[in-house]
């Protein structure tokens, strides 16, 4: 009698741990943030910047520019042995107090200089002084040690020329690192 109850308890203990795993298994995959099932993708910026855009102008766009910005997204250390993966925020401000300023293009691109990611449907216009941004993930490594953004504008009339800058966080070790990658003007900035 005593074994019975033995093997009864120890099969039910056995069923047990089974039905338990099989829960616990499921319940990481269904609350795992980032779970390929459940992830969220990023907002589109009309919608997560939609209180920094404004309609676009009726005017001939007939001033134009273009930014170049690095964005580091990964660095090689260690004489390229090892390699830190950082965060990147891509800041876009209008400069302008008066006029909008419509950004036409917003890409992102590897350390090959392919194409990894357009953020733009079609142009937005941005109110003056409004920002927005494009958060690049440490863990999205796509763009390498080379990433960075192409950011095309234009306006409808004179304008201060925009801020564009990349902020780069990380930590290596024990050490937190920030720093600013400036954009730089690709196209002088003038009438068509």
């Amino acid at each position: 009698m005593l074994k019975g109850l033995v093997r009864r308890a120890a099969r039910a203990m056995c069923r047990s741990r089974v039905r338990n795993g099989v829960w616990a298994a499921l319940s990481c995959l269904v609350l795992a943030p980032g779970s390929a099932g459940f992830a969220q993708p990023a907002p589109a910026i009309e919608q997560g910047f939609a209180s920094s855009l404004t309609t676009m102008p009726s005017e001939n766009l007939g001033v134009t520019g273009a930014f170049y910005v690095p964005a580091y997204s990964s660095v090689s250390l260690s004489q390229g042995r090892l390699r830190a993966d950082f965060s990147v925020t891509l800041s876009i401000h209008n400069a302008s107090e008066t006029r909008p300023l419509v950004l036409k293009r917003i890409a992102y691109f590897d350390t090959s200089g392919k194409l990894v990611e357009s953020y733009l449907k079609s142009p937005v216009a941005m109110k003056p002084f409004a920002t927005i941004e494009v958060f690049i993930p440490a863990t999205d490594v796509r763009g390498g040690t080379g990433a960075n953004f192409v950011v095309d504008w234009a306006a409808a009339g004179d304008i201060a020329e925009p801020v564009i800058e990349a902020l780069v966080v990380g930590s290596v070790g024990s050490g937190h690192y920030a720093f600013i990658s400036q954009g730089r003007a690709l196209r002088s900035v003038g009438k068509n």
